[in-house]
């Protein structure tokens, strides 16, 4: 491990992010964008070969589609029984899906609206709490610690009840077990044990929460003060609030084009057709002549067992492209994982690069660039895409062998023995340490290619090293704030929820009552807005306060090692800062 271990030495230049910097991890630049460049060939292919009705569509045995008008097989053909007999490939697990799929669908055409004014108040909730931690940050971090236990509370209060009303009930003490897989998940709800559950579930978060805030009490009224320097922070760079959107609208492209990709890759494969006999023949099972054509009926194998019949087998196929189709579906999964993480890490990279010239400034905002995001994400991609990609890769490697192990575990049912099982489950646990290792490094190595504009490598080193110097302030200050953040997302999250459960339910006030549309699963707009839709936005705000705090941390980590209070060399963070740490700026000396 080579690297800086030594504390940075004080440089009297030094006035923030060095703007005179040059590329860095130009071959990792250039590697990235021919692997793009590959990534769209790859999908011009698939969606050249591929056929998508093969996932919606049962088939015959002849490979043709049942029920689709244009086809041989169109909802008006019958069905004949004998020699040509058609049979359906999961025909049964298809249509029940379909259905299922079919009744979600209904239900967000009947509740888009209450979903889009769940979106729009978790957006409104979120933009409340910013602005309130700007000027009430004490007072809103108490307000979030004592609203999400009493939110927790209530949840258990609820289940609680509905456990105890459903004990008369007849069939609500079947077990879930029991019970197995229902399409209608309202069945769910009517047994005792499903909220015997929740209610498990909550105590234990409930638990553990009170638990965290009693033994963390003390470091909550320092992280209170590093919450404030980023409310202040945010408030010089309040354009930092919307970047999240250009991630999100960044990552939306890259999950769609993956998964596009993914559906033509699966479906690009051709139909093929075996000879099956009532009878023992040599050849049997041997790819034959569709039946739709005259070939195989005057064929010899026709001839020498006549109850043979070529019927449709499988998809699959002899090209050479269908023989790498495998290799193809790798490599759209591991870009996917690369460009999802580049994505994220550039984001990452923008918000360090515009908070640490915020922190950096003698005179705020004087010293601070015009545009602080569109100027540090400009540094970004123009001198450090390789840095980015560098990073990205890594922690997709990890990815990759994390899903290849779960693959390698899902072909292995029922067939390892304990060793092999403990073996994987190793080796998951290792790599899923790895990930969240490698996940923090890289966080904490883009902020410092963001002030110095060095090589991914260098930052790396330099970060963790100066992180290691201060491991018990890593853990006071950075970790206390990010489960702080995480109760506000989970305010958030659990008002919303209960505040659309409420509408749905017709409980909120009587002027909703005849405008509570009818559903066949409550859950979907329940679970679209608050779980996917709230939580995804209250991340977002909340994933900027998360990187300025990062950033401001590293910052004055720097500060208290480049400086010492002198009059030569005052300290650049807040007063508030300096009182957390127990430090003070010397006064010049008087003339």
């Amino acid at each position: 491990l080579g690297g800086r271990r030594e504390p940075r030495k004080y440089d009297p230049t030094f006035k923030g992010p060095i703007y005179n910097r040059g590329c860095t991890d130009i071959v990792c630049c250039i590697l990235f964008i021919i692997c793009i460049l590959g990534y769209v060939a790859v999908g011009i292919l698939a969606w050249s070969q591929g056929d998508p009705r093969k996932v919606i569509y049962p088939t015959d045995s002849r490979g043709q589609f049942c029920g689709q008008a244009g086809t041989p097989l169109d909802a008006t053909s019958t069905i004949s029984i004998g020699h040509c007999i058609f049979f359906y490939r999961n025909a049964t697990v298809v249509i029940e899906a379909r259905q299922v799929v079919m009744k979600i669908f209904e239900d967000y055409t009947q509740s888009w609206y209450w979903i889009l004014i769940g979106l729009v108040i978790a957006m409104l909730i979120s933009l409340l709490f910013i602005v309130l931690l700007r000027f009430l940050a004490g007072i809103m971090v108490w307000v979030m610690i004592v609203m999400v236990i009493l939110v927790i509370g209530y949840g258990i209060f609820h289940c609680s009840m509905e456990y105890v009303s459903l004990k008369s009930e007849a069939g609500s003490n079947v077990t879930l077990k029991d019970l197995g897989f229902q399409t209608d998940f309202s069945v769910y709800l009517h047994i005792r044990q499903t909220w015997l559950a929740f209610i498990i579930i909550l105590a234990i978060v409930e638990v553990v929460i009170i638990l965290l805030l009693i033994f963390l009490r003390n470091r909550i009224l320092i992280a209170i003060a590093l919450i404030k320097e980023a409310s202040r922070a945010i408030g010089y760079v309040m354009s930092a609030l919307f970047y999240p959107l250009f991630t999100f609208a960044l990552l939306s492209i890259v999950i769609a084009y993956w998964a596009v990709t993914a559906v033509f890759l699966s479906t690009s494969n051709q139909p093929i057709y075996k000879v099956f006999n009532e009878t023992a023949c040599d050849h049997s099972r041997k790819i034959c002549e569709p039946a739709v054509s005259p070939n195989f009926s005057t064929s010899s194998m026709k001839a020498e067992c006549p109850d043979s019949k070529c019927l449709f087998a499988f998809y699959g196929g002899e090209t050479v492209y269908h023989k790498y189709l495998i290799g193809l579906q790798f490599y759209n999964v591991f870009l996917f994982f690369w460009c999802a993480n580049f994505v994220t890490a550039l984001g990452q990279m923008t918000l360090a690069g515009a908070f640490a010239s915020y922190y950096w400034a003698f005179v705020k905002p004087d010293d601070m660039p015009a545009f602080p995001i569109f100027s540090s994400l400009g540094r970004s991609l123009r001198y450090h895409t390789g840095s980015l990609a560098f990073g990205s890769l890594i922690l997709s490697i990890i990815q990759i062998i994390r899903v290849l192990l779960e693959y390698i575990d899902h072909k292995l049912q029922g067939t390892q023995n304990k060793c092999t099982k403990f073996l994987l489950c190793c080796l998951k646990c290792c790599f899923w340490c790895l990930e969240k290792f490698i996940k923090f490094i890289n966080r904490n190595a883009y902020i410092m290619v963001a002030i110095y504009g060095k090589n991914f490598c260098t930052s790396a080193k330099d970060a963790f090293f100066l992180l290691m110097r201060n491991m018990i302030r890593v853990a006071v200050l950075d970790k206390v704030t990010d489960f702080l953040l995480f109760l506000g997302k989970l305010l958030i999250v659990g008002l919303v929820g209960n505040l659309l459960r409420f509408t749905v339910d017709n409980q909120l006030v009587k002027a909703f009552e005849n405008t509570a549309p009818n559903l066949h699963y409550y859950w979907v707009p329940i679970l679209v807005s608050m779980v996917v839709g709230s939580y995804l936005i209250a991340h977002g705000f909340f994933s900027v306060y998360a990187m300025c705090v990062d950033t401001l941390f590293l910052c004055f980590l720097e500060d208290l090692e480049r400086n010492d209070g002198s009059a030569e060399r005052p300290f650049l963070m807040s007063d508030r800062l300096l009182k957390v740490l127990n430090k003070k700026n010397k006064p010049e000396p008087a003339e």
